[in-house]
């Protein structure tokens, strides 16, 4: 035997069977499952106010036994036969301004229609008393002084119906419902809003209290009906008067009626019902499946249930009827025959609870598991992988607001989202109805975009586009906490016991927070802690800019760096030498991004970042009189070497930068980098103005204590003209060009003197140790050999 859920009885017995309908070919109730001959009419609130009685007779057995029915004899046909006619309506004009605010709601304020649903059930832009949650928090709160309110005893509830052949979607509360009065102020007129009248009541008397959560003081939302509606009733009932009314208008109009509800089948005990019916085009959002996808979109945590009205189904045996004949030719004997069933779906109604109402970030975040954070997280943003944190927190103050922030388990698909700030990460609530996830960085910087998480508000303003919403200076309050919080959680990661999590952490995001060192300068100093970088002294293991502090020598005042291609790039080039000597260690940028971010960093914890491949290099060392007597002995070879280059290098220096190598070639410095050189040069798209006028600020350093200096200076004053000398010069400079990591001009000419010095160097080294064959040829005629003649021997004989 099938039976009804408790609710769908009590909902039953207080509205009289109103909101229920069976299906006349699938009723739930098969005829064995009834007993008498009472009758229960199940009929819609939707077909224009009029009854159908559908489906043959019906009982309802209670659990106990209790017989439970309703005799509702009236039928559409008598309806319409029905002598007792409505009572006059009145007709009333609106407001100037609702008539174009109506024209403006339809075609220029909502470019999404599916918000019509939104704007009727959210409690954020609601400014009529029956809407919904508003006019169920207003009785709620009324009910504290005067208990009379709630003497009918209805559950207070949300109710959305539809009709998807006639195109009809009906939403019934059970609030506090309006006078005639209220219907004439509240929907004639603009910021006349019952709701604000009575938030203004509640502060004048302080009876309840300020903090009672009661929004709607905007005046718009109602409108929104007819972004999808031709025609819109309201059938309202207050329990401060006697009687039902309803409100009646068409989209496009400029005037409307208020006439008395006298079909007593339409009354309501407390509350208000919305019919809308939907233009032609629109008679989709009458789709059961469509209706109930909206709610958990945008009302998901409203505080009140809301159900909708669902097909839904069960499964039974049923007999299947054989030919006698059939059954006597297999032997079967009829009296001992076992009957053969069939397994088949009843399908039937019911109201079925389409929302939560209590969202996870409203509880104690002490009561709340890794578990069910995990949890929400997968449900909301349809994730798979479990977060790497999670941070819940209250804000309060200026500015107070919920919020539950998430590091998503691996970074997003696609290159183009670290650039990318129109993301669907962070939700936002107001006063736990959604509003929008579509934003452009007012919530979040777009190298934090990677941040998933929900917001909830009870303070924004009332806003009805996302233009509003970025002028808001409550936004950008919390903007500014939501991203010290997020910074926090990542903070928090850091410092796990477990290393790992931050390496996959830094795997997925390090590069979006390296961006953030470009475009965020006030968060500079809660970004640095979270860098990592190899270095010459941690080559297959990233540190951070912390422990690079702690490992500093005592005498070193600067952070240095040095940047590359790659670790073995940057781990074999000469600028390293004498850094290394002296043990101090150094960073290597390998991520293109990498140089760019340091160089917007530009210290930290008072520790200047300096770059090595830069000229002018200070490493704490400098012996003023022994540089004094190697610049007057080198002087002269420094200014032959420049005249030798020119325009290649802005100068030639001498270093004590170098140990083993003979030069460097060092960047200005206002320069670019070698490594910056070779970025910008595959980015000039053909413009080399810029680049050209940045080479030019090259400086040569030289090592005098290498040979090759050496000889070279003794060219210089002995022969400056000599060509080998001046060749060599040339191509010191080509192998200083590549060594430091620099692309050389001509890479064939290059490789034409480096041929040339291979063969000077190892000109007959090897081939004076070999004789050299003599030349066959077909000219060749070998000198005359006499030939020995050799007298034959017998086999086993003597000569």
């Amino acid at each position: 035997m099938h039976r009804l859920s408790r609710r769908s009885v009590s909902a039953i017995l207080r509205s009289g069977g109103s909101r229920h309908r069976a299906v006349a070919s699938s009723s739930p109730f098969s005829d064995s499952v009834l007993e008498g001959d009472t009758r229960v009419r199940w009929f819609s609130v939707l077909n224009s106010g009029r009854h159908s009685t559908i489906g043959a007779s019906t009982q309802l057995i209670l659990k106990n036994g209790i017989f439970l029915s309703s005799r509702c004899e009236s039928t559409a046909a008598a309806s319409e036969n029905s002598d007792s006619p409505h009572p006059p309506a009145e007709k009333y004009e609106y407001q100037a301004e609702v008539s174009r605010l109506m024209d403006l709601i339809v075609n220029s304020l909502y470019s999404n229609k599916d918000v019509f649903l939104r704007e009727l059930i959210r409690h954020v832009l609601f400014h009529l008393p029956f809407n919904a949650s508003d006019a169920l928090d207003k009785l709620r709160y009324l009910s504290v002084t005067d208990p009379a309110l709630l003497k009918d005893g209805v559950d207070l509830d949300i109710r959305i119906q539809t009709d998807k052949e006639n195109g009809i979607v009906t939403i019934t509360d059970t609030g506090i419902g309006m006078t005639r009065q209220e219907l004439i102020d509240c929907l004639g007129t603009i910021a006349q809003s019952g709701t604000s009248k009575f938030l203004r009541a509640l502060k004048d008397s302080k009876d309840v209290g300020s903090d009672s959560n009661l929004i709607g003081q905007f005046g718009v939302g109602f409108y929104s009906a007819f972004l999808v509606s031709d025609r819109v009733t309201v059938s309202t009932k207050s329990p401060k008067s006697d009687k039902q009314y309803v409100w009646e208008g068409e989209a496009n109009a400029s005037s409307y009626i208020i006439r008395e509800e006298t079909d007593p089948e339409m009354l309501i005990p407390r509350g208000t019902r919305l019919t809308i019916y939907l233009k032609r085009d629109d008679k989709g959002f009458a789709n059961p499946e469509r209706v109930q996808k909206l709610i958990k979109n945008y009302s998901q945590f409203v505080s009140f249930p809301i159900y909708t009205w669902q097909e839904k189904g069960y499964t039974k045996e049923v007999e299947v009827d054989e030919d006698p004949a059939e059954a006597r030719k297999d032997g079967q004997d009829e009296k001992a025959e076992k009957k053969k069933t069939k397994t088949v779906v009843e399908r039937y109604w019911d109201w079925e609870l389409t929302n939560e109402t209590q969202p996870i970030w409203l509880r104690n975040n002490k009561e709340v598991t890794t578990e069910e954070y995990n949890e929400f997280y997968k449900k909301t943003f349809n994730e798979y992988l479990d977060p790497l944190a999670s941070s819940h927190f209250t804000t309060e103050g200026e500015v107070e607001f919920r919020s539950i922030l998430y590091v998503p388990g691996y970074a997003p698909s696609g290159k183009d989202d670290i650039i990318n700030p129109k993301t669907k990460n962070i939700r936002l609530y107001v006063k736990r109805v959604f509003i929008s996830d579509d934003f452009d960085g007012e919530l979040f910087p777009r190298y934090l975009s990677f941040v998933k998480g929900v917001v909830d508000s009870n303070d924004l303003p009332l806003n009805v586009s996302r233009e509003i919403l970025q002028e808001s200076r409550i936004v950008r309050i919390m903007r500014k906490r939501l991203v010290r919080k997020a910074f926090d959680m990542m903070l928090g990661i850091s410092l796990s016991e477990n290393r790992a999590d931050y390496e996959q952490f830094w795997e997925n995001y390090g590069k979006y927070l390296k961006l953030g060192c470009i475009e965020d300068n006030e968060n500079h100093k809660r970004i640095a802690p979270l860098l990592r970088f190899f270095s010459s002294q941690s080559e297959e293991e990233m540190i951070s800019l912390d422990e690079y502090v702690e490992n500093m020598k005592a005498e070193q005042k600067d952070i240095y760096f040095i940047a590359a291609d790659s670790v073995t790039s940057a781990k074999n080039t000469p600028f390293l030498e004498r850094l290394l000597e002296k043990d101090l260690e150094v960073l290597f940028l390998v991520d293109p991004i990498d140089e760019v971010a340091i160089q917007n960093l530009k210290s930290y914890k008072d520790k200047n970042f300096v770059d090595i491949s830069k000229e002018d290099l200070d490493l704490g060392d400098k012996d003023e009189e022994k540089e004094k007597v190697i610049k007057q002995e080198y002087g002269q070879t420094c200014d032959w070497i420049k005249k030798r280059l020119g325009d290649k290098v802005a100068s030639v220096q001498l270093t004590n930068r170098l140990s083993s190598s003979p030069c460097v070639l060092a960047s200005g410095k206002f320069g670019w980098s070698p490594n910056m050189e070779r970025l910008m040069k595959s980015q000039t798209v053909g413009d080399t103005s810029s680049l050209e006028f940045m080479r030019g600020r090259r400086v040569l350093e030289i090592n005098p204590e290498h040979p090759i200096i050496k000889n070279l200076n003794a060219a210089c004053k002995t022969s400056p003209d000599d060509e080998d000398a001046l060749r060599a010069i040339d191509l010191l400079y080509d192998a200083a060009l590549v060594s430091s990591g620099f692309t050389p001009e001509n890479p064939g000419q290059l490789g034409g003197k480096i041929y040339e010095m291979m063969g000077m160097a190892l000109s007959g080294k090897w081939l004076s140790a070999v004789e050299v064959p003599h030349p066959v040829g077909p000219n060749h005629h070998p000198e005359a050999v006499e030939a020995e003649i050799v007298e034959p021997v017998e086999a086993g004989g003597q000569k």
